[in-house]
């Protein structure tokens, strides 16, 4: 799976404000809502509900926001590089400024998992994170998110 599948252009939100965890997980619902046609309120809810289960906050700034809809056929995703980080109870206790929230459909149980091994995986990659970080453009950052190499699976 490439990241190319689930993340469109519009999905990217470059330089985006927020003042905490619950504004930032409701903006990236809107986008969301816009790319999906789904009720933005409902995307919240399920992401406030996954994040009363454990954080989604990873480590190192960086959080990945997920949840199962009923009304889509794939899985979508929205990318957001906050201007400042914001609190995220994250498991290193640090602010999150990189998120990558994801939509899979109800019954996308292999997808689900593949999209979020995928996105894991290039977060642990510090050099794309570091470039992530230090783009302010949509379509650079879609670059970088979409590049082949970051999309390809590591060798175990």
């Amino acid at each position: 799976m490439q990241l190319s599948e689930i993340l469109r252009l519009e999905g990217v939100v470059p330089n985006l404000k927020t003042a905490n965890k619950k504004q930032l997980l409701q903006e990236l619902a809107a986008h969301a809502g816009r790319l999906t046609k789904l009720d933005p309120r409902g995307i919240l809810e399920t992401l406030l509900r996954r994040e009363k289960l454990g954080s989604t906050g990873f480590g190192h700034g960086i959080a990945i926001p997920h949840g199962k809809f009923a009304g889509i056929d794939r899985v979508h995703g929205v990318f957001a590089r906050l201007v400042q980080p914001v609190e995220f109870d994250a498991v290193d206790d640090q602010p999150v400024d990189l998120v990558f929230a994801l939509l899979a459909p109800e019954a996308a149980g292999a997808d689900h998992l593949k999209a979020l091994a995928r996105i894991s995986r290039l977060f642990r990659d510090q050099t794309v994170v570091q470039k992530l970080r230090g783009t302010t453009d949509r379509e650079g950052l879609y670059a970088i998110l979409t590049e082949p190499a970051a999309s390809a699976p590591h060798a175990a």
